[in-house]
């Protein structure tokens, strides 16, 4: 599917700031969407479903809102549609740009040699071959409008902390904080170079904690941690984890540190 097939002529005659936000239909990356519509902001939300409430709200608002259905296990498509989409996009109206990869998966909960090769692929294709994709996408196309650019990778403790059943998801947080490492070096070396982090939020309530807190003892020893986080309200709502990720966007010294925790 091709993106953005047109721009309002509201976008064009406004000065906005542009955001880009992958997984942007539920959990924490729907209430970062619903955090940043504004009248100030054009947000290109990319996510497998579009959501008819953040419409209404953006309808309401008056804030500028583009929803696009891309499947992000094919990070290919994926970041071709993003570069026709800039390409179309006028740079004059943005006084800056951010892309904030938010969008992951967590494959059935197994040990490596009990998983399936296909939900093993579509977890690193979607946690970490499309945010690298749609970065470079993003950066290569907005090199040139002279503005402060941001590029937010929403990472997880897990990169940084092994568990046992969990081996893509880490693998692909882990690969997230890397490749962020190099990229802040590329940058530091760019005109106009972009900003960068990539991030951990924290833990969240949102579906991904139901499978963990749910999974089968057997195939996942940490079950029972999971659980007990959930039984001592020791878990963000979507909305606090997206106020406080949003916060650390903002912070003008955001992309000192390329990889860093929310609660640091």
């Amino acid at each position: 599917m091709q993106i953005g097939d047109t721009v309002s002529a509201t976008m064009h005659l406004m000065t906005s700031d542009l955001f880009i936000l992958t997984g942007a239909s539920r959990g924490m990356g729907l209430a970062m969407a619903e955090q940043l519509l504004s009248p100030q902001h054009v947000l290109l939300c990319i996510s497998r479903h579009t959501n008819a409430a953040l419409a209404a709200q953006a309808g309401q608002s008056g804030a500028s809102l583009e929803q696009q259905t891309l499947n992000l296990q094919d990070p290919l498509l994926a970041a071709s549609a993003l570069t026709q989409w800039l390409k179309e996009a006028s740079s004059r109206r943005f006084t800056s740009a951010t892309l904030i990869n938010n969008a992951g998966t967590i494959p059935a909960i197994a040990p490596l040699s009990g998983s399936d090769p296909i939900e093993l692929s579509q977890a690193l294709r979607v946690g970490l071959e499309a945010p690298m994709l749609l970065t470079s996408a993003f950066l290569n196309a907005t090199q040139s409008w002279g503005i402060p650019r941001r590029v937010l990778n929403i990472s997880s403790g897990l990169g940084r902390r092994a568990m046992a059943s969990q081996a893509a998801y880490c693998a692909a947080k882990a690969g997230m904080d890397h490749f962020t490492r190099c990229l802040a070096l590329d940058e530091a070396l760019q005109t106009n170079g972009a900003k960068v982090c990539s991030l951990a939020p924290g833990v969240i309530d949102t579906d991904m904690q139901v499978q963990l807190r749910t999974a089968n003892p057997a195939d996942f020893p940490d079950q029972a941690n999971y659980s007990r986080l959930k039984d001592g309200g020791q878990l963000s709502s979507p909305s606090d984890a997206a106020r406080q990720v949003l916060a650390f966007l903002f912070k003008p010294e955001f992309g000192t540190t390329p990889v860093a925790d929310v609660r640091e």
